[in-house]
């Protein structure tokens, strides 16, 4: 079941959110959740708005990310909806659990976006979730093929969650341009910003994220007005219209370095699926049980 994540980020008021629900409905008769990712802002959303539209339109499944959704998550849990948080910590984790939600994402450090502040990767990230959590989870961050589903299968998670491999897929809405850079990228392609303001960000390394991170590094005041033209989102999302990689700064997970072709999602789903399933089938044809005496 896909989760349509840029809705709330693209859109600046509710009723467009709204409209583009509606959109998601006509495309398909399968199931869709949304997100709601609460960020630092220099203008917020109407965050509570976002979650009213989501009820009132009979989404039942909402991930949010972010700062602390405590009332968003109790909003949503009265009407019925089943919530997914996304964590980097396991502390967040816990106190999501303690607000409500049903089930996690745990994002390592390899995410592209937001990837806190504690740099804390999939493969101890994942084997904490195991041993401390109660609930359901999901593993994201770094995932891009089979071999990677089953690995995060073998640490305790129930799926994983992708977000750069699907970026660069046929039915994927961005720019030609923008997905063959990603074809052609190397993992160590990306770049962390915003650290200064404990608001760290995984972005594809380009011009514009160097001149941002001198900045960040060389700013006297510490002021964000300083870095704002720099990380500006309307910038960023025109890159995936002009498909210009240079033009503004965009996200982009260490997963790029993993991605080769650009299939469509039915292709990569399929392919996926395949290669986690001979994964398992190898792993486990290792293990001999010891005759007995």
């Amino acid at each position: 079941m896909p989760f349509d994540t840029e809705l709330t980020r693209r859109l600046g008021i509710a009723e467009g959110f709204r409209q583009e629900i509606r959109k998601c409905k006509k495309l398909t008769n399968k199931p869709f959740g949304i997100n709601i990712t609460l960020l630092p802002a220099l203008v917020p959303p109407d965050y509570d708005a976002y979650a009213q539209v989501a009820i009132d339109e009979g989404i039942k499944i909402v991930e949010t990310a972010g700062n602390s959704p405590g009332p968003i998550i109790a909003k949503l849990k009265k009407a019925g909806c089943i919530v997914l948080h996304k964590c980097t910590t396991i502390r967040h984790a816990q106190s999501a659990v303690k607000l409500g939600v049903d089930f996690l994402s745990i994002d390592g450090f390899e995410c592209a976006g937001h990837v806190g502040e504690s740099d804390i990767t999939n493969f101890i990230l994942l084997s904490r979730a195991r041993q401390t959590l109660k609930v359901p989870f999901i593993a994201s961050g770094g995932f891009a093929d089979g071999q990677g589903l089953a690995a995060a299968l073998c640490l305790g998670a129930c799926g994983i969650n992708m977000g750069t491999r699907f970026l660069c897929t046929v039915e994927s809405p961005i720019h030609q341009n923008i997905k063959e850079q990603i074809v052609k990228a190397q993992e160590t392609d990306t770049t962390l910003l915003l650290r200064r303001w404990r608001n760290t960000t995984r972005l594809y390394r380009n011009r514009i994220t160097e001149q941002a991170l001198k900045v960040e590094r060389e700013s006297p005041t510490g002021e964000f007005a300083e870095i704002a033209p720099y990380v500006s989102g309307k910038r960023g999302r025109e890159v995936f219209v002009n498909g210009d990689p240079e033009y503004g700064v965009w996200t982009a997970g260490q997963v790029i370095g993993l991605i080769h072709d650009i299939p469509t999602c039915r292709e990569l789903v399929a392919r996926i699926e395949k290669e986690a399933e001979e994964t398992l089938r190898r792993t486990t044809g290792l293990w001999t049980p010891s005759p007995k005496l």
